[in-house]
């Protein structure tokens, strides 16, 4: 009966060792930025290095999209949408910024650490 107590208590502090050693769903967007009333939501985000950024576009008739600036020109570049999501993930540090060609008025930042 010992051994059968300390085998099950031994898989037991196993199990939860390699629960606790798992990573976040990569699934998941680490933030995700709302995209209508000619504004990003929020406009400014900070993020660890390697985690993706979702974008929701939620903006009837009136086209979006999300072009990054200076590093990230060419890169980061969405379509032209009115719904639907653009994801990027960024995998270098340092501060990013980002706009909507239509309307340069709309800017954003994301702070990747």
């Amino acid at each position: 009966m010992k051994k059968f107590l300390s085998a099950v208590a031994g898989t037991t502090l196993a199990m939860g060792l390699l629960t606790g050693c798992g990573s976040a769903d990569v699934d998941e967007p680490a933030v995700v930025i709302e995209v209508s009333n000619m504004s990003y939501s929020p406009a400014s985000v900070t993020i660890e290095k390697g985690q993706t950024v979702q974008w929701h576009f939620d903006d009837s008739g009136l086209p979006h999209d999300v072009a990054g600036d200076g590093p990230l020109e060419g890169d980061l570049k969405s379509e032209l949408l009115t719904e639907g999501t653009y994801e990027y993930t960024f995998d270098e540090a340092g501060t990013f910024t980002y706009h909507c060609t239509p309307h340069p008025a709309m800017v954003g930042t994301i702070i990747v650490q």
